[in-house]
Order: C-alpha cells, then sequence, then structure tokens
C-alpha cells in the first residue's frame, strides 16, 4: 500500500481531524475497500472509503451520481442517521474524487456497532435483512426511477447473460470446456426459463421500480446489539429493475446452508425454512406496496438469479477469471457449481415454494 497516495485521496475529503490509519476493508468482489480512522481531540471516527472498479462500471460519475440521489430521498423517510449511508463530500462540495490515474474514489461515514453477515446465523437474522430489503422497496415507491442511471447495461437480463455464457463457451479462452461439460449442459437445458421475468413485464404483470440489485445478507447492516436491520449498504448497482430479483438474489445467497463458493456440494442446500423466514421479513417490509402478480413471481426470481448467477461464475471461469475477483484458480467454477446445486433443489422444492408465497396475495 502506497501510504502518501491513499493519504493524499482521504484528505481531499471534509474529513474530521487527522488520520490515524488506512487499512484493506471487507471481503468485496469488485471494489477496493479501506477503513479510515481519523483522531480529533482524543475522538476517533471512521469512514469507508471506496475506489469504484472503473473496469465494471464504465461510468462510475453515474454510479456516485445514482447513490447520491437515492440516499438524498430515503433520508427524508429515515428515523436515524444510521439508517441510511451517507456520502461524505470532499473538500470542494462534490461527492467523489477523481486520482492520479483517473480512478474515482468515494467515502462514506462508518455505522458503529453494527454487523453484516456473510452467512446468517438464524432465521431472525434473516428476516432482518429480508425487512430492510422490503422496507427499501417500499420507501422508494416513489422515487422516479426514470431519472436513475443504468450503471450496468442489461445487469439482470437474463437472456442476455446467457447469450454472453454461450459465447464464452463458444470461444473457451482458457481450454476450460471440455472440464465443465456437466455444467454446461445444466445451463442450457434451462434456457426456456431465461425470459419468463422479461415476457412477465411486456404483459404488466411485473413493473419496473427501484432496485438494488445486489441484496446479499453482508449488504444490510444491522445493529450489533439488537441484531435489528439498521442499514442496506453497496448501492452501486442501484437502478430500474424488479423487485422479484432484488429478491431472488437475497434468497440464492441467503437461503443456502453453505457459503457462495463452498467446494464440498455435500454442504450446499437450499432452506426451504430460510426461504419462508425471507419471505415473510420482505412481505412485511414491502408494506403491502407489491401487485399479486409480483408475489406469485418471486420463486422465479429466486431460481432465475441463482442460475443466472451460476452461469456468470462459469463465464467469467472459461473466460479467464476476468471479472470476479478470485483466490484460487478454479474459484469460480467452485462458486458455479454452487449455486447450480441450489437451482436443482429449489426446482425439486418448487410447490412448496409457491405455496409460501401464495399466502401473501
Amino acid at each position: 500500500m502506497d501510504k502518501v497516495f491513499f493519504e493524499k485521496c482521504v484528505k481531499q475529503f471534509d474529513i474530521r481531524g487527522s488520520i490515524v490509519s488506512i487499512a484493506a476493508y471487507g471481503k468485496g468482489h469488485i471494489n477496493d475497500t479501506f477503513l479510515v480512522r481519523t483522531i480529533d481531540n482524543g475522538t476517533i471516527t471512521k469512514y469507508i472509503m471506496q475506489r469504484v472498479n472503473s473496469g465494471v462500471f464504465k461510468k462510475p460519475e453515474q454510479v456516485i451520481s445514482n447513490i447520491e440521489k437515492v440516499t438524498a430521498f430515503l433520508k427524508v423517510r429515515a428515523g436515524s442517521e444510521r439508517e441510511v449511508l451517507s456520502l461524505i463530500p470532499t473538500n470542494d462540495g462534490k461527492t467523489f474524487i477523481k486520482d492520479s490515474t483517473g480512478d474515482v474514489w468515494r467515502m462514506y461515514d462508518f455505522i458503529d456497532d453494527s454487523i453484516c453477515l456473510d452467512i446468517v446465523e438464524n432465521e431472525n437474522d434473516f428476516y432482518e435483512c429480508a425487512f430492510a430489503f422490503g422496507k427499501f422497496q417500499r420507501d422508494l415507491r416513489d422515487f422516479p426511477a426514470d431519472t436513475l442511471y443504468e450503471t450496468i447495461p442489461n445487469f439482470h437480463n437474463t437472456p442476455v447473460r446467457f447469450g454472453a455464457f454461450l459465447s464464452a463457451v463458444a470461444a473457451d479462452k482458457c481450454g476450460r470446456a471440455e472440464t465443465v461439460k456437466k455444467e454446461i449442459k445444466f445451463i442450457t437445458e434451462r434456457q426456456d426459463f431465461y425470459s419468463v421475468l422479461i415476457d412477465a413485464e411486456k404483459k404488466g404483470e411485473l413493473p419496473l421500480r427501484v432496485t438494488h440489485n445486489d441484496t446479499k445478507s453482508n449488504n444490510v447492516m444491522l445493529d450489533y446489539k439488537t441484531r435489528k436491520a439498521l442499514c442496506v449498504i453497496d448501492l452501486d448497482t442501484v437502478m430500474p429493475g424488479y423487485s422479484v430479483t432484488d429478491f431472488g438474489d437475497a434468497i440464492r445467497f441467503g437461503a443456502s446452508t453453505a457459503a457462495e463458493d463452498e467446494r464440498d456440494l455435500d454442504k450446499v442446500h437450499f432452506s426451504i425454512d430460510l426461504f419462508k423466514a425471507y419471505t415473510k421479513g420482505y412481505m412485511a417490509g414491502c408494506d403491502g406496496k407489491l401487485k399479486d402478480t409480483e408475489i406469485m413471481l418471486l420463486p422465479e426470481g429466486a431460481k432465475m438469479m441463482t442460475i443466472e448467477c451460476g452461469m456468470r461464475f462459469l463465464a467469467d471461469y472459461l473466460s479467464g477469471d476476468t471479472y470476479f475477483k478470485i483466490n484460487y484458480h478454479d474459484h469460480n467454477l467452485v462458486r458455479a457449481r454452487a449455486q447450480l446445486k441450489l437451482v436443482s433443489e429449489m426446482e425439486e422444492k418448487w410447490e412448496e415454494m409457491k405455496k409460501v408465497v401464495k399466502e401473501y396475495c
């Protein structure tokens, strides 16, 4: 870490006190995140500083613009400062800086006495995460979605993702396709499913809303003592989308009995109990703001996001691991296999999933 470089970045923000330390923070796949500690008259203040990945977000200024608009809207509805992210302005009143290489940086207040969970520890934790994302949906129901930028075009357009997957298979840049024939077959066999949500939108059954688009449990801050939901974080992918894909991404990540990159597939299962807990919490958070046709598509959202994520992991593996950060050579393959295992178990429990959501119509 170039201490002088990072300190120069930090000092361009309107922080309190002098810098004590700057250290890498968190386990995010995309952006580079740092915990900044300052001191002022003996009081320590913490901030989160991030370098936006310009390889993923081609127009990072638009990412910041979306975050600025949404957080300003949510602050009016928040009960306390801990319930919404707060961007730290720069010394010249902006919400981001550009470093000497052209990279974009932003800074947030650190939310003290809070935790986020890579794997939910019990049904109550999952319920609270669900409530937070449901409330996020409810609080933004009157926000004009068309004023937001589409930060990653076709981010959850599964037919487009499938096309990209087929291209990665055909190109086979790293000569890996031969070793993953089973996984490729699993994904291609389900291609008729991939347009279900887009078709529902065309029929008027699935409205476009402001959505988070990365609703993992570790993107919700819980109060450390009460374990109640505080704040939804990681707003880079906030843009117009479907409520059911927000729901679905949370299920594929949080209703699994194992980590997203668990190698031992015997440990990877889809928990219908966690699905029930999340559905209950999400619907409580939404507070009746979803259409019945949306509610009945929640299982489709869960399956869609799980298989979409699986094909994205596998496509990245075939293409040489250029998108998701990896810790070992077949990390993306391990991730893909875990997602496909969850899809197969969702299919086995499909009628039960449908029965759960029908209670809320």
